[in-house]
């Protein structure tokens, strides 16, 4: 790290200081002349709908990625930030919105990895456990990471960046797989670090979350910076306006009118087959034609079981167990599933929704065969139009259909890959996470893609671990506790403080106490009967 005075050094110098960053790239410009400042014990969000240059940003920050023109200062002095050890020599921590965790590896040996290695593991291994009862971020530093969901991966994330004691902690979508108890625990963590000097830079496409946590925001569109303002003056719509330029389209719900049962689970049980997984346990479930159904949960009470087993990446089930469109396919694979009309957006955008180094149009032939000859011959033409059409429909920004997947934002990957299954024709739709770090606009397009699939009669199941898009979504809901599924509720008579309760389990005496008012309300219906009629 090469250090020198800047031109005119404050009194009281800021934190971070960035002027007239540009880095660009062979298809696009991701910065242009972008200046930034962030005061110690700032909490300073970073606003932009997907692809305008955010990310790339706070690389820059955390020296990942080298910036073609632009200085950067550092607690008043010029730094330049080679790579991430010196970042973090620095004090400078980031949790990027894809994590950067080894599957075979534990929890204590991926966070020992980004330490001093002075430290022994099993020192690191308590300091983990000593952190995460300190902030409510539940973890076993034991288990292996391949065992976790992606909420409790980004938990690790989280912990391994706060043992590094930062003074300024970059955070990328930190709440994007988070329940809403999980994230006001989370705000609380932020709020104590900011408070004790830590200067943090929060990226998240979540406006209230911005306008309740952080202090300052500066706004970026098309890689330029178009407004600097503090969130708690403002509102949703004004924040939209700077983001996006406009306010996004309010959602358009019509009434319900479901067909047949395309998917029905019928006592499903499953064991896990890890030790750190969680049993399936008497699962019912049943989705028609033309409605949504949700599902909502913490993360790793079962979801990622329940979704192997509805792809059919798991064929344990007993072929009744798991019924489409009246077929048994609990022992059907994938490809047999798709057959019958069954699509599918995992929550893993990189190694599961999508392979990285692949270009956007061979990563169609992932779910979809219909630009495959008989001979196995690729239709080249054909294939690459499917991926334009895609990319023109749902406003993914790439650099072409041959545009490798691990190139895209994070927001753009999730809009072409659930295009990409919306664009198959499905007559079931399973989508996990399905607007998971997606900008404002792009979400509402997304959910409106999806409602339009329902509205066509297509059969929709959403997993997600945010209530205000389930509730914007569904028609009817269900909640994930340890491995079992709730009864079915619906969104008329879902509401925040009912679903978090269920959320923990406690489903059984809300029900009892449903019916037994229902019981009351018919017993006292058939005595003023009874009276009319005397």
């Amino acid at each position: 790290m090469n250090f020198s005075a800047p031109p005119s050094a404050p009194s009281a110098p800021a934190r971070l200081q960035l002027t007239g960053i540009t880095k660009r790239y062979p298809a696009v410009v991701a910065n242009s002349g972008v200046s930034l400042t962030v005061q110690p014990g700032e909490i300073h969000a970073v606003l932009g709908e997907n692809g305008a240059g955010k990310s790339t940003l706070m690389k820059i920050i955390y020296g990942a990625v080298q910036p073609d023109e632009g200085s950067v200062y550092f607690n008043g002095q010029a730094v330049q930030v080679r790579n991430p050890q010196e970042a973090r020599a620095l004090g400078i921590a980031m949790v990027f919105q894809h994590f950067s965790l080894f599957d075979t590896l534990s929890v204590a040996e991926n966070v020992w990895l980004g330490l001093d290695k002075s430290q022994r593991l099993a020192e690191v291994t308590e300091r983990i456990t000593a952190k995460a009862t300190e902030y409510g971020l539940d973890i076993d530093p034991l288990r292996p990471v391949h065992t976790l969901s992606v909420g409790e991966m980004q938990r690790v994330e989280i912990i391994r960046a706060l043992l590094t004691e930062p003074k300024v902690l970059i955070l990328d979508e930190p709440t994007s797989v988070l329940t809403p108890q999980a994230v006001e625990k989370l705000f609380v963590v932020l709020r104590k670090i900011a408070s004790e000097g830590c200067s943090i830079l929060y990226i998240s496409h979540k406006l209230h979350e911005i306008r309740s946590l952080c202090t300052a925001c500066t706004v970026l569109r098309g890689g330029q910076v178009t407004g600097v303002c503090n969130p708690s003056e403002e509102s949703n719509a004004s924040l939209s306006r700077l983001m996006i330029g406009a306010e996004p389209p309010a959602l358009m719900h019509r009434p319900i009118h479901a067909g047949a049962v395309v998917l029905q689970l019928q006592d499903l049980n499953l064991a896990r087959t890890d030790p750190f997984g969680v049993d399936l346990i008497d699962m019912q479930l049943q989705v028609r034609a033309g409605e949504v159904v949700g599902i909502a949960g913490v993360s790793g009470n079962g979801q990622k079981e329940l979704l192997y087993a509805l792809s059919g990446e798991d064929q344990r089930a007993a072929p009744a167990m798991v019924q489409l469109i009246g077929q048994n396919a609990g022992r059907l694979g994938p490809r047999a599933r798709r057959a019958l009309g069954l699509h599918f957006v995992p929550e893993e955008r990189l190694g599961r929704g999508a392979v990285p180094s692949m270009g956007l149009a061979h990563n169609l032939l992932l779910t979809r065969s219909d630009a495959v000859g008989s001979g196995g011959w690729i239709r080249m033409g054909q294939l690459q139009a499917q991926a334009r059409a895609i990319i023109e429909r749902f406003q993914v920004k790439a650099g072409g259909v041959q545009a490798p997947a691990q190139s895209l934002s994070g927001g753009n990957l999730q809009k072409f890959i659930v295009g990409r299954e919306i664009d198959a024709h499905p007559s079931l739709l399973i989508v996990s996470q399905p607007t998971w770090g997606v900008d404002v606009g792009a979400a509402q397009q997304i959910r409106a893609a999806i409602l339009a699939l329902r509205d066509a009669g297509c059969a929709v199941l959403v997993l997600s671990e945010e209530l205000d898009e389930l509730f914007d979504l569904s028609d009817r809901l269900h909640v994930m506790a340890k491995g079992h599924l709730s009864p079915s509720i619906d969104r008329a008579d879902a509401t925040v403080e009912r679903i978090g309760e269920w959320m923990s389990g406690l489903w059984h005496a809300d029900v009892q106490a449903h019916l037994a008012r229902n019981r009351e309300q018919l017993r006292a219906l058939d005595e003023e009967m009874h009276h009319a009629q005397a």
